[in-house]
């Protein structure tokens, strides 16, 4: 019971982060937030990606760990990958998916920052 409420805790709040990644920069109140979560996102991927491998997200691998426990196997590394193959049922290939998911991220988090720094100066918040 309680790892079958840890899946769906995981499911939900990575979906959520994942959404947010995407569009928390569209809207001048959740901005700064969004900074946050794309910077928390980029150390996990980069600095803890260092020792863990690269793209490391701490998310994915304590969610891995739960569904492991309920006896899934065969998890991708990325749970992006994950998302594309559950949702459309393929087996998506890794590394273009990888590529899409890094270019995205790169350009929204440019664009973040781009955004905080203009918000800053103008004294928008």
């Amino acid at each position: 019971m309680i790892l079958q409420t840890l899946d769906w805790f995981f499911v939900i709040f990575h979906f959520i982060l994942v959404i947010f990644n995407l569009t928390g920069w569209i809207w001048v109140k959740t901005r700064f937030w969004h900074l946050i979560t794309m910077g928390s996102t980029m150390f996990s991927w980069l600095v803890l990606g260092a020792f863990y491998g690269l793209g490391y997200c701490f998310c994915t691998d304590w969610h891995w760990q739960v569904k492991r426990k309920l006896g899934e196997t065969g998890l991708p590394y990325s749970y992006i990958k994950y998302y594309v193959d559950q949702i459309f049922d393929v087996s998506a290939n890794a590394q273009f998916v990888d590529g899409v998911t890094a270019g995205v991220f790169g350009t929204l988090f440019f664009v973040t920052i781009v955004l905080n720094v203009r918000g800053r100066k103008s004294g928008s918040k």
